[in-house]
């Protein structure tokens, strides 16, 4: 009798999820984003967030949580509803670096949520200012071999850190590290001089490329962007490819119904094809990809492991 009575409410529970992701959405979304208005992610949110309200038929509205590397706006997601109606902007600060630094990481990026798609890949360039006399990779590397110890390097996030960490170990570079909370205000030093080169964002730095106020050596993207043509891919300027891909994907809380998953995910893929959507997400310098969410779990399950790796290759102990 009381397999019988589970096995009946276990059909009602299916039944219930199912006629709510039947008639879902019914209301406002709301899409966390773990950083500042005015940053790449957050206007990254807003384009998509747009062409995605009109497809549901309901409102997305951005609700910024900064903080702690990501794990604020991770955890408000976690504590949600798994309903469909909060969902998560995370990139890799928050669902491959926090894991990878925290000896007791706050939560599984996959076991813990509901991956729902991938949005793309972030933009980021390395960046020199005009008083290093070089005009490529080759001409840097041999300027900072020929002053070890006198250059410095600015980082202004954890994929600026870990990416320049793995460039000056495959490298054997000898320079200086100084930190920044956020590239605006690296891009600030390193317009000053008081930073030689940085690997950033292109928001504050490529109107300053653009005025030949500061140079773009190379870009960590897989192509050219059209924001910085100028700027060869790290293969083209004949560099070891570094392993860190800077990215960001929605997800969902844990428990969140596959079909909702699933119509989020066809959306998502359909608009992020829209030469406008893709044109706008190109003035960022990022480019975006779509995924089912089977594929955004094995991406993130494989971004974490190589994650994992890089720490541990440039000798960052997790805390």
């Amino acid at each position: 009798m009381a397999k019988y009575l589970a096995a009946i409410l276990a059909s009602a529970v299916c039944l219930l999820a199912g006629g709510a992701a039947a008639q879902y959405p019914n209301k406002p979304i709301r899409l966390i984003v773990p950083f500042p208005p005015g940053g790449a992610a957050e206007l990254g949110a807003r384009i998509y967030a747009q062409p995605l309200s009109i497809a549901l038929g309901q409102p997305v509205v951005i609700e910024t949580k900064p903080g702690a590397d990501g794990a604020i706006a991770a955890d408000a997601t976690m504590k949600a509803a798994p309903d469909g109606y909060t969902l998560f902007y995370a990139t890799n600060t928050a669902f491959s670096w926090v894991p990878a630094v925290r000896k007791t990481p706050p939560y599984d990026p996959v076991a813990d949520f509901t991956p729902v798609s991938l949005i793309g890949q972030f933009g980021f360039f390395l960046f020199s200012h005009p008083s290093v006399p070089a005009t490529n990779m080759t001409e840097l590397l041999a300027h900072i071999r020929a002053n070890p110890g006198k250059l410095n390097y600015g980082s202004g996030n954890s994929t600026s850190m870990l990416t320049t960490a793995q460039l000056l170990l495959q490298e054997k570079l000898d320079v200086v590290h100084i930190p920044y909370k956020g590239d605006g205000p690296l891009s600030i030093d390193l317009l000053g001089g008081r930073v030689q080169f940085a690997i950033a964002t292109p928001g504050a730095a490529a109107p300053q490329v653009k005025e030949g106020k500061l140079r773009a050596l190379a870009t960590l993207l897989p192509s050219r962007s059209p924001l910085l043509p100028e700027a060869p891919t790290m293969a083209e300027a004949g560099m070891k490819g570094l392993s860190i891909t800077p990215w960001g994907g929605v997800f969902g809380p844990k428990g969140m119904p596959r079909e909702i998953a699933d119509r989020l995910s066809k959306e998502l893929i359909v608009l992020l094809q829209r030469p406008e959507v893709r044109d706008a997400f190109q003035k960022l310098a990022f480019e975006p990809r779509g995924s089912t969410p089977d594929e955004l779990a094995a991406f993130t399950r494989d971004q974490l492991a190589i994650w994992r790796r890089v720490v541990a290759e440039v000798g960052i102990k997790p805390e």
